[in-house]
């Protein structure tokens, strides 16, 4: 379909957060939201349990060599305690139909959800695919008795290379202090057919987005994206901000909003076959680590997620700097990180006050009366013994911790460097 173009115009505005109204169908909607999630990033865990096992039972899975949970009964409503999940992206080419002749694979997307112990707060942490990191010795795919040495700084994205998705959750699990015990790697076809499924995820844009690099030429406005347009909206970083991953990582978190809000619609939890479609489009084009591929784990992750509500989901940056001796490759800020992960390890409810350079708020309606900016407010840890603040107030992140809520309506602005 032929889009119009505009000129590009660089600007740069002041980020305003738009609050949605919490009516009382997207409260109702909301404890649905992480379970349909995960019916689209992590092979179809449950809306419809019953009707995806056809595709999971079926899909390819792999050891990630550490002990996972002990079995989940029959029946349970709920895993025990807190659930982490990664899921990484695949850029091989291998087997999809996009092919620009690049070989190889890399994790070039890096997430990882957390839920909570008491299953009230769940985060989607972005890792940078620039981020220097250590790499721990990692079992090659000749079997557990070779092992890649382990490295003391190498770009993350190059972790599937030295062991493939074993080795990319033991990275992240070194760096973050996290067990993770279930994993999963989707590649290019099935974020297009996720896409496609629901029909196309709008996305707004404050000026035209355009990267001859991807083939991108979007004008200002809101965008519905599907299929390849999807696919290379998220992979794009020259069109959007300073054209730097981080950048980009605005970019797919405006993206992952967008379409969690999507989600929740009556429109697409309510219709069989989208569910089925959105189902078979991740599974027919995932790797599942084989603690996931029971029926038991798929109704038990479905009721850990199903009670939490849009305002307590947080879409995370992990925080990084710029790195000193390697140019536009980005190290890890271990300060701010600690303060990150204390938070959700005490399970305290928290809101992320700072967000990225690329993101900025809707446009103004002629006859509307703009927000007032919330200013951030300085954050710090939750006290050692995992209370929240005094009085149950929310945790508020140092605004240095960018990311956004999917309550919260946001754009890309386009780039903002040249």
């Amino acid at each position: 379909m032929a889009r119009k173009t505009q000129a590009e115009q660089p600007r740069r505005s002041v980020v305003r957060h738009g609050k949605l109204p919490r009516s009382s169908s997207l409260k109702n909607a909301s404890r649905f939201v992480l379970t349909t999630l995960l019916v689209v990033a992590f092979s179809g865990v449950a809306t419809a349990a019953y009707a995806v096992w056809g595709f999971v039972n079926s899909a390819k899975t792999v050891d990630l060599g550490v002990t996972a949970p002990a079995a989940v009964g029959a029946g349970a409503q709920a895993l025990e305690g807190e659930l982490n999940i990664l899921l990484a992206g695949s850029d091989t080419r291998v087997g999809q139909g996009y092919d620009d002749g690049e070989e190889g694979e890399l994790n070039d997307v890096n997430l990882l959800l957390h839920v909570s112990a008491d299953h009230k707060n769940a985060t989607v942490i972005s890792f940078p695919r620039d981020l220097m990191v250590p790499i721990p010795s990692c079992p090659s795919e000749e079997g557990e008795e070779n092992f890649y040495p382990a490295m003391s700084e190498q770009q993350l994205n190059t972790a599937m290379t030295y062991g493939g998705l074993p080795c990319v959750a033991r990275t992240i699990s070194e760096l973050t202090g996290m067990e993770i015990p279930y994993a999963a790697v989707i590649t290019f076809d099935g974020v297009v057919g996720i896409s496609e499924a629901v029909g196309g995820v709008e996305v707004c844009l404050t000026q035209p987005l355009v990267d001859p690099k991807t083939n991108l030429d979007l004008p200002a406005g809101m965008n519905t994206l599907e299929g390849w347009d999807a696919l290379q909206f998220l992979r794009t970083r020259y069109g959007v901000g300073d054209g730097s991953d981080i950048s980009r990582i605005n970019n797919q978190q405006v993206f992952m909003s967008s379409l969690l809000r999507k989600l929740k619609s009556s429109e697409t939890l309510t219709d069989p076959f989208k569910v089925w479609n959105l189902a078979k489009a991740a599974v027919d084009n995932m790797l599942l680590s084989d603690s996931m591929k029971s029926m038991q784990f798929m109704q038990a992750a479905a009721g850990t997620v199903k009670d939490i509500d849009l305002e307590n989901i947080n879409f995370v940056q992990y925080p990084s700097l710029d790195h000193p001796y390697e140019s536009g490759r980005l190290r890890p800020n271990y300060d701010l990180a600690a303060q990150l992960f204390a938070t959700l390890q005490s399970g305290a409810s928290f809101d992320v006050t700072g967000v990225g350079g690329a993101v900025e708020a809707p446009p103004v309606a002629e006859g509307e009366v703009p927000a007032e900016p919330t200013e951030p407010v300085e954050g710090e840890a939750p006290p050692a013994d995992g209370a929240a603040a005094e009085g149950g107030d929310r945790v508020k992140l140092p605004s240095e911790i960018t990311g956004l809520k999917p309550d919260v309506e946001s754009c890309v602005a386009g780039q903002t460097s040249y």
